[in-house]
């Protein structure tokens, strides 16, 4: 059980924490909100032991081995296969003493380790990492790249990796898909429903937040309550909650009104001075219930755009890529005031491409894009936050936009996106990327745009500002293109939906649910070919699985007559290492049969390990064959 009892937290000389005493128990998968900078991240670095509490008492129990998400990563010259077996302490460590024992000669310990190696399931180890770095996105063959190779959101990807490599008791995640794709956010759901131990998480998606945990820790005002049931649970007890505050508030206001009346009236009377004093003494009794707050001081609306021509933008037997590569190739697209689509598809197929197509920022490779002259592209990128002055103001970047506008005007503006008094005055540096990125939309909603191009919005926003973000889109009156893993924000803003993939961009005629099952289902056909089936015939689909059944088979039982030698070698290795782990082999002069068991104990190492190669070859040829 993880216990706070009157615990306190500070950062600097900010309260954040207060009197607060919960337990969690084991098996828990606690879903932590809140609003930015109301204390989640403090407090899963508390129960990760980085910081010690200001007041109060925090315990968990010693014995749970701990996994939890680092924030950077170095530029290592590993594999990011090995980067993830990292995760795996004990594994990595039976890996160090078998060396040893091997160096020594020390048979009884090589067969000790042996069997702890199985029942951790050490031999599957490489393996169980490689699938963990396909369920992140990673292509087949990223798993032999260095660290070193991969950009700062795909380390983030193997840290990912690294923390659900660890056979831990305990696992704490901080807005963990904030660098994932949607299909990466399905395939991680599904991952942590099933994941044995405890989870404490901090995530501002919704649907993830309702598929995944099993109660909700609220943390608003220096307190933290706790609730049974999903995020969509917890509001629905907290609105009634609050409607119910609220009209007990207004009850006791009008009570404090009468009696307060009666000893205005009364006090100076003698007559009546006893019953005033009785109502003083019950009002100084009376307990204060304070007022329900507003939810939330984000509110803003998207400028009218100047006009609105038809249509916006179009893409004529469009291509797309870098340099000579092609990623998307004959695109046809045309967009116009209203439109709301999403774009969805597997990491690298493509749809950032697009998006930059779109914005013309990269040029058409082959065919045509064809703009209108009075087309205002609003344009929010995945590296936006980087693209900030970190020693200006809100207020400096704003006007630095329209110079016109004065500071007054700037600061009533960005006071609809939570930069209200001197925050709108202070320099951006120290910003959290929550209010980094609520900078670059209100920037972005400043040049009144009629075509909206929105790569991944709602990395670092809160729910408060993911609803007002919402809103304000639903009022949007031109074309909106977007790529998100927010499903919430998709169901909501978008109607259409395009599926990028294999070169191409099609609509993709099922909705999201859909969607969820087909990234998820393992042996389903290639995403292309999955989202033609839903226009085709269902005879057409059965026949396109039975193809993919039998195309795979070969290469299943392949997979398994692996496995069976594999677990076989296991079987004798371990025979081996107790016979040489006896001390009466070494007697009677048995010496040639030592020999012969050490050197087919070292047969046996070598087909192990060529084996286990040929396991991981054999994997992703079945990969690559559901694809095929």
């Amino acid at each position: 059980m993880i216990r706070f009892d009157h615990l306190a937290l500070r950062r600097g000389p900010l309260l954040l924490l207060d009197d607060v005493s919960v337990a969690l128990h084991a098996g828990w998968r606690v879903g932590i909100t809140g609003r930015n900078g109301a204390g989640k991240s403090s407090l899963l670095a508390l129960v990760a032991g980085e910081i010690a509490p200001d007041a109060g008492h925090f315990e968990r129990p010693r014995d749970w081995t701990l996994a939890y998400v680092r924030q950077e990563v170095a530029a290592l010259d590993v594999s990011a296969l090995d980067y993830a077996l990292d995760g795996d302490i004990e594994y990595r460590e039976i890996e160090r003493a078998l060396a040893e024992a091997e160096a020594a000669h020390d048979g009884m310990r090589q067969a000790s380790l042996h069997e702890r190696l199985l029942v951790i399931g050490g031999y599957a180890a490489p393996a169980r990492a490689a699938e963990l770095l396909h369920g992140l996105g990673f292509a087949p063959g990223d798993e032999n790249r260095s660290v070193a190779e991969f950009s700062g959101g795909w380390r983030m990807r193997l840290n990912l990796a690294q923390a659900l490599m660890c056979r831990s008791d305990l696992l704490l995640l901080d807005e963990p898909t904030n660098h994932l794709d949607l299909d990466a956010v399905l395939w991680l759901e599904t991952w942590l429903k099933r994941y044995p131990g405890t989870l404490l998480l901090i995530s501002h998606d919704r649907e993830f937040l309702d598929a995944v945990v099993t109660h909700v820790l609220a943390i608003a005002e220096q307190k933290a309550e706790l609730f049974s049931g999903d995020l969509t649970g917890y509001e629905r007890k907290r609105a009634e909650r609050l409607v119910q505050q609220q009209s007990q508030f207004e009850k006791q206001q009008r009570e404090r009104a009468h009696l307060q009346h009666f000893v205005d009236r009364f006090r100076a009377k003698a007559t009546k001075a006893r019953q005033a004093q009785s109502r003083i003494k019950a009002l100084e009794r009376m307990v204060e219930i304070a007022p329900v707050r507003a939810a939330s001081s984000i509110q803003f609306t998207f400028r009218e755009p100047v006009s609105l021509p038809v249509p916006l933008l179009k893409l004529d037997h469009a291509a797309a890529g870098y340099g000579e590569r092609r990623v998307l190739d004959d695109l046809k697209l045309i967009l116009a005031p209203g439109d709301r689509i999403a774009l969805l598809g597997a990491n690298g197929a493509g749809k950032s491409t697009l998006i930059k197509l779109l914005a013309g920022t990269a040029a058409p490779l082959a065919g045509e894009r064809i703009v209108a002259r009075d087309l205002a592209i609003g344009y929010f990128a995945q590296h936006q936050l980087e693209q900030l002055d970190p020693a200006a103001t809100p207020a400096e970047h704003l006007l630095r936009l329209d110079a016109r506008m004065g500071e007054r005007a700037a600061r009533d503006f960005l006071g609809g996106f939570g930069f209200s008094g001197e925050r709108a005055l202070t320099p951006v540096a120290p910003f959290s990327g929550g209010e980094k990125a609520r900078l670059c939309l209100a920037l972005t909603i400043y040049q009144r745009p009629n075509l909206l191009l929105l790569d991944e919005p709602t990395n670092h926003l809160d729910l408060d500002m993911r609803e007002a973000l919402t809103e304000a889109l639903n009022d949007f009156t031109g074309a909106l293109v977007l790529v998100a893993h927010d499903r919430a924000l998709i169901r909501t803003c978008c109607d259409t939906l395009l599926h990028v993939g294999g070169g191409r961009v099609v609509p993709y005629d099922g909705d999201l649910d859909d969607y969820a099952r087909l990234v998820m289902r393992n042996d389903a056909t290639s995403a292309v070919q999955s989202v033609a089936a839903t226009s085709g015939s269902r005879k057409d689909e059965r026949r396109a699985r039975a193809e993919q059944r039998a195309r795979l088979a070969p290469l299943r039982e392949q997979l398994q007559r692996i496995e069976r030698r594999m677990a076989q070698i296991v079987r004798e290795k371990a025979d081996i290492d107790a016979a040489l782990g006896d001390p009466q082999a070494y007697e009677n002069e048995q010496s040639a049969r030592v020999a012969e068991l050490t050197q087919k104990a070292a047969r046996l190492v070598a087909e192990h390990d060529r084996l286990e190669s040929d396991w991981l070859n054999a994997q992703t040829a079945i990969e690559e064959a559901a694809v095929a």
